[in-house]
């Protein structure tokens, strides 16, 4: 069952999510703060590649007031799991982490990460689906600090706006009469399933049924009903038709598709806000909007990622920790955030706020996340990505028909589950 979420849900649920530079355990990054000092407590954050800026001053105040010193180190956000493993025990790791929603559940199964102590009345702050990110049997293990959705960038030089496709069957259509094998029309990473869920999920596949509850129920996975081979179908013809490229396939295809936007090669391609900056930096006279309808009139499905801070269970200062990330992601200083990192509050209240308004590219991200769902953050999830993505290439590469391909992946998966995580 997907999870649909109001305008005003919108900051709430956004997410996915791109890794750059990581540093290995322990190892210091840019944005690190280094001070000597005879306070009391000491606290080390591990913050986003890029993002530290967005909370120095704010951490600045923060120390003033509570007679403490903080460290921020820059990571890549979602590697912070892994050097946790290894830096946790050891005691170099840090007091205060960054994560992917989706990653909660595996890392309260380890016992990294400590529950939150969240006054009712700060919870509230937040919008529903943000927080749901956080709680693991209905404790909650970290507060949202950013979210974020996929969403359409188009090149204005390409595809003038009052003639915008609004279907995808209608970017088909464009791409069918501007592909040359040089340049493209509509172009997507649709071999992974973190983008080809958008059309999986339109025509009625799921990766896990929920039950009235919002559990997951992970012995029925719906990414081989008829609904999913539908969706793995359509996506299908546009590889076979060579409307998309063959080198945005696989592990490159990322920066084949960026470069071919940048290079003003591409009409349009989906991606996320992570690359408003990079785009405008590149000179591409861009617009950014929802992702396109659906020929069944359904819009384009996407994962909400939520960025929290959360607690490391090996911290020795966890309730200056937990302090520190109310104090980070309190309304007024999210706000602070967004104004620098332009990453998208989880504040309920900033919805309506002049700073997210005036913003393009927030507000794609709020109009998508109307149709968009929360990436699984149970340790299940961990036994998805890889084998649908390697039946998404198949399809993609010709090698193996829709049916037979999602099928041997939710084979793959219901094995994967139940040799790791047992009977559910």
């Amino acid at each position: 069952m997907k999870k649909t979420i109001t305008y005003m849900t919108v900051l709430s649920s956004l997410a996915l999510t791109a890794s750059l530079a990581a540093c290995g355990p322990g190892e210091e990054a840019q944005g690190n703060k280094e001070q000597s000092s005879n306070k009391e407590a000491k606290l080390i954050v591990w913050e986003d590649i890029e993002k530290g800026e967005g909370i120095k001053d704010i951490v600045s105040k923060f120390e003033q007031d509570n007679d403490v010193d903080v460290q921020v180190i820059e990571k890549p956000y979602a590697k912070q799991i892994e050097d946790l493993r290894l830096d946790g025990p050891a005691g170099t790791g840090p007091d205060l982490l960054t994560m992917p929603g989706d990653q909660i559940g595996t890392a309260v199964t380890e016992g990294i990460i400590k529950e939150m102590n969240v006054p009712e009345e700060v919870q509230s702050i937040y919008t529903d689906v943000a927080l749901d990110s956080q709680k693991v049997n209905g404790k909650l293990y970290g507060v949202p600090k950013a979210v974020e959705t996929t969403v359409l960038y188009y090149n204005k030089k390409l595809v003038s706006e009052d003639k915008l496709p609004k279907t995808l069957e209608e970017w088909y259509a464009l791409s069918k009469k501007t592909t040359t094998g040089q340049s493209f029309g509509f172009l997507a990473l649709f071999d992974q399933i973190y983008y080809a869920q958008s059309v999986l999920s339109g025509y009625g596949g799921y990766i896990f049924k929920q039950d009235n509850q919002g559990k997951y129920q992970t012995k029925e996975v719906g990414l081989a009903n008829t609904g999913a081979i539908k969706g793995a179908s359509y996506i299908q013809k546009f590889y076979k038709e060579k409307l998309f490229p063959a080198g945005i396939i696989g592990e490159q295809g990322i920066n084949v598709l960026e470069s071919l936007f940048t290079e003003g090669k591409a009409a349009a391609i989906i991606s996320g806000p992570w690359n408003v900056e990079p785009f405008t930096k590149a000179g591409i006279d861009f617009g950014i909007t929802k992702l396109p309808e659906l020929e069944n009139g359904k819009n384009m499905s996407s994962f909400i990622g939520v960025k929290s801070y959360n607690v490391s269970t090996y911290s020795k200062q966890s309730e200056m920790a937990n302090k520190l990330a109310l104090y980070l992601t309190n309304a007024e200083n999210s706000k602070k955030r967004f104004e620098i990192t332009k990453e998208v509050p989880a504040v309920s209240a900033l919805a309506e706020d002049p700073a997210v308004t005036k913003s393009p590219a927030a507000q794609a991200v709020a109009e998508q996340s109307k149709f968009s769902e929360l990436t699984p953050n149970i340790p299940e999830m961990n036994e998805v990505w890889k084998p649908v993505d390697a039946a998404l290439q198949t399809i993609a590469t010709g090698k193996a028909e829709p049916a037979a391909a999602m099928k041997q992946a939710v084979k793959t998966i219901d094995g994967q589950i139940e040799a790791k995580h047992g009977a559910k």
